[in-house]
């Protein structure tokens, strides 16, 4: 990487002394790129400097001052970055002397941060508590993140991490108080915890920080699974909700760095996971993007050098374990974790670099594990030299008490005895605290089971629609719309004024624009999404001339509030996690996330699994997140027909989501709406058309969009007293009552189940009662056997058959284990066979 800037060019010398009086800034420049890898960075040392021919031969008082600076307990990794101004801000700052810092407040967060380990060992052994012992200057650290950021207008700070000294910062961070965090390690009444609960080193916590200038700070620790890193996007996406809400100004959000500055988010790794995971990088990959940026997030790397039991060089390939950072303009600060005062120096400097230039930035905190992964392991088995090295190895804070000459005794005693009354507490507890609680922006909504009395209505007069469809069309003056946005804005216009059926497309700007106007922001994000993957969606308008953008459902009305569009990276986990994270904080707007195709959301598996399924069971934390998932079967191939409907079928219990598939244009428009209006918060899986998006038969008439609601279960309306009752769901419906037409057949009722799950029984049997002649229920999916809603459907509907006196029997593709065929031909065959066998008797068996 070249830069212009000549002061700054670094040397490349082989060999041979520079004298004291050669050029002092080559020197410098020599040791500003290449000192991080000569720095003394391992409190252990078996991660020594790695020597560079680059430095060996430069001498003299610059080259001793400048390895002073750069080759001591701080490792600066940051000319990669390719802005001279950042460049020049860090190198004034490591120049500088040192500030001071205040030795006697570190001395006792490292006692307490040690002590704590020390009290649960002692009262709990055998516990996993996954102990910050070798690494506790992340208290102090932490510390010096807080102050810095207090002083740049910070009240509220997000932070995630793994179960690595997530306890200590509960205590020392979250500002819990030690018995309510001690409690998890008591047999307390089982019956206290909401929802299924979750181990104590998984549950967030919420609580105030004081700074040491008596400034408070909002902590959030957010609640996490096992799978490392997993928590990062919805952690950022929880800043994004919280900025936005600071920043509101009606139908604008300012996200100036001031106002991104009033919420930090914080964000620790392990080492192992940091070079291991993708799904950070992902997420580091946010941090310029106008859709997803928090004005920088602080990394802190918890580097004890060993993952499990896996050392460094069978983790990552780079030196370090951050090395893969330097892809972005993003500094990397090594430091020592057993130099307190560097670690207090770095933390401050890393957050008013994030507070002055609004970027991401990593601490790399070196330490050691003292214990082994977890304490019942025995790290002697696979490193034995390493664990004879830290057995016989002081705690941090009598290193520190004695180098600077400060008389810890009294504090040590001190706090002992305070954490020990704490445990005596905790033992006394009846019942396990809640270490968190939601904010008071959820006092309006609902979740836990479901109850009719959260149902809305969610149709709208026709005037409205009108007033919605004028604004919809709208364009600025001068502004060149491209021919075929032309000729679409027209046919829209007429779409909302009652001239031509209403599409998808069309039906989703109507609710959006409907929201705005009622007072619910929107957000959607997706690969494609401001045009649509099919073409479908439009919303934001490319000028021909200029390519300046213009998105109509900002410009309603001037007292609407505000709505995102964006397209996202080409990320799934990552963008999920982060909208996952931003319905969490905000619960007043409809946000979604859409897959390109459905089964793109494959790569998201965790977020869905760990987080929307599961979330608000494990930890009592509703979220509101609807993900949009393009599915049907087309001749498209095994990668692009299926949404996967088995796997959230099988996730679906205690009303934990909602799953659907709207089969018209004005269901979907209804279903929306219903999302956002009810007080009942639970995410949403909607399951999208691809070819039925522009379809007269799952178009809608305008006068569908003033009914009062969706309909769980959309009867048969043109077949009375039907000996056959075919169910299904989404575009196979459409191609049932296509080939009923082609039959002639009068016979055979076709409903649409639109909402598979919390599965509607009760408007099934009503819909089945309408059609006392009926013989046989027969549940019809285009998927494979093994596939599809048959594994949910089949058993429920078979007891409803049964109480009804009637048979019951399905038909699907036989079971398979690719989605779909790869072949056009034989799909059409396949759909062929499958209509024509829904068609037949009751006596047949299963298909």
């Amino acid at each position: 990487m070249s830069h212009s800037n000549s002061e700054e060019s670094p040397v490349f010398r082989r060999g041979g002394v520079v004298k004291a009086d050669e050029d002092r800034q080559q020197v410098f420049d020599a040791f500003r790129r290449w000192g991080y890898y000569e720095a003394n960075l391992d409190p252990l040392d078996v991660f020594p400097p790695l020597q560079q021919p680059d430095l060996e031969g430069l001498g003299g008082e610059a080259a001793e001052e400048a390895r002073r600076i750069y080759c001591g307990t701080i490792g600066a990794d940051f000319m990669h970055l390719p802005e001279p101004e950042r460049r020049r801000w860090i190198i004034e700052r490591l120049e500088a002397p040192a500030e001071q810092v205040d030795q006697q407040k570190i001395l006792e967060r490292l006692i307490r941060a040690d002590l704590f380990e020390q009290v649960l060992q002692a009262r709990y052994l055998g516990s996993k508590r996954f102990s910050l012992e070798g690494v506790t200057s992340l208290i102090p650290l932490l510390d010096a993140i807080l102050d810095a950021a207090a002083e740049h207008g910070a009240e509220s700070s997000i932070m995630a991490m793994s179960h690595r000294g997530r306890l200590s910062v509960m205590v020392h961070a979250a500002c819990k108080s030690p018995h309510e965090v001690v409690a998890g390690f008591e047999d307390v009444d089982p019956r206290s915890v909401l929802g299924a609960g979750d181990v104590k080193y998984h549950i967030g916590a919420t609580g105030t920080y004081v700074t040491s200038s008596g400034k408070e700070i909002g902590i959030h620790l957010v609640s996490n699974p096992s799978h490392l890193e997993a928590v990062d996007p919805v952690a950022v996406g929880r800043s994004r909700a919280k900025q936005t809400r600071y920043g509101l100004r009606g139908a604008y959000v300012d996200r100036s760095q001031e106002t991104l500055n009033k919420v930090v988010p914080i964000v620790m790794h392990g080492d192992a996971a940091f070079a291991g995971q993708g799904i950070w990088a992902e997420t580091l990959n946010f941090a310029d993007l106008r859709a997803y940026t928090v004005g920088g997030t602080i990394h802190i790397i918890v580097n004890n050098l060993i993952g499990f039991t896996t050392p460094p060089h069978q983790e990552h390939s780079a030196r370090f374990a951050s090395d893969i950072v330097k892809r972005q303009s993003v500094p990397i600060f090594h430091v020592n974790g057993e130099d307190p005062d560097a670690v207090v120096r770095v933390g401050k400097m890393a957050t008013e670099y994030r507070a002055t230039f609004g970027s991401d930035v990593v601490v790399d905190l070196i330490g050691y594990r003292r214990h082994g992964h977890s304490e019942v392991d025995d790290p002697t088995i696979t490193q034995p030299r390493l664990y004879e090295r830290i057995k016989d190895h002081p705690q941090l804070w009598k290193i520190y008490a004695e180098n600077t000459g400060i008389d810890a005794t009294g504090i040590a005693e001190n706090v002992r005895k305070e954490y020990e009354e704490e445990q005596t507490k905790a033992r006394a507890l009846k019942k396990i605290p809640h270490l968190r609680k939601l904010p008071d922006y959820w006092a309006p909504y609902f979740h836990g089971r479901y109850k009719p009395e959260y149902e809305v209505n969610t149709g709208l007069a026709r005037e409205k629609l009108g007033e919605i469809t004028d604004g919809l069309v709208r364009v600025p003056e001068g502004f060149h719309v491209h021919p075929k946005i032309v000729k679409l804005l027209e046919q829209r216009a007429e779409m909302g004024h009652g001239q031509r059926a209403v599409d998808y497309g069309f039906a989703e700007a109507l609710a959006f624009g409907s929201l705005l106007l009622e007072g619910t922001p929107v957000r959607l994000t997706g690969q494609d999404s401001q045009r649509g993957t099919f073409n479908q969606r439009h919303a934001v308008l490319v000028d021909t001339e200029t390519e300046r953008n213009y998105l109509p459902l900002c410009h309603l009305s001037p007292n609407q509030v505000f709505c995102e569009i964006y397209n996202s990276s080409l990320s799934e986990a990552g963008c999920l996690g982060f909208e996952y994270g931003f319905s969490r904080d905000y619960p007043e707007a409809l946000v979604l996330w859409e897959a390109q195709f459905g089964d793109f959301a494959n790569g998201a598996q965790v977020i869905i699994d760990q987080f929307i399924s599961a979330g608000e069971d494990k930890w009592n934390l509703p979220a509101g997140i609807v993900m949009l998932l393009p599915h049907g079967y087309e001749g498209q191939g095994p990668e692009h027909s299926s949404a996967r409907l088995e796997r959230f079928l099988q996730l679906a219990a205690e009303d934990n989501m909602q799953i659907c598939q709207p089969s018209t244009a004005a269901q979907y428009f209804h279903l929306l709406r219903r999302q956002a209006l009810r007080p009942w918060r639970k995410p949403l899986i909607a399951f999208t058309p691809k070819s039925m998006l522009r379809h007269p038969d799952a178009s809608s008439n305008i006068e569908e969009f003033t009914h009062p609601r969706f309909l769980p279960l959309v009867p048969d309306r043109e077949v009375r007293d039907a000996s056959r009752v075919l169910i299904a769901s989404g575009k196979v419906g459409h191609e049932l009552r296509g080939e009923r037409r082609r039959r002639k057949d009068t016979g055979t009722a076709i409903f649409f189940l639109d909402q598979l799950y919390p599965m509607p029984r009760a408007e099934i049997s009503a819909a089945i009662a309408e059609h006392p002649h009926a013989r046989e229920i027969v549940w019809v999916q285009e998927e494979p056997g093994n596939m599809g809603a048959a594994g949910f459907v089949l058993p429920r509907l078979e007891r409803m058959a049964k109480a009804a006196g009637l048979v019951s029997r399905s038909v699907k593709r036989s079971p398979s284990a690719s989605p779909a065929t790869g072949s056009a031909k034989a799909h059409e065959m396949e759909q062929k066979t499958l209509l024509s066998l829904a068609f037949t008797t009751a006596g047949n068996h299963d298909n």
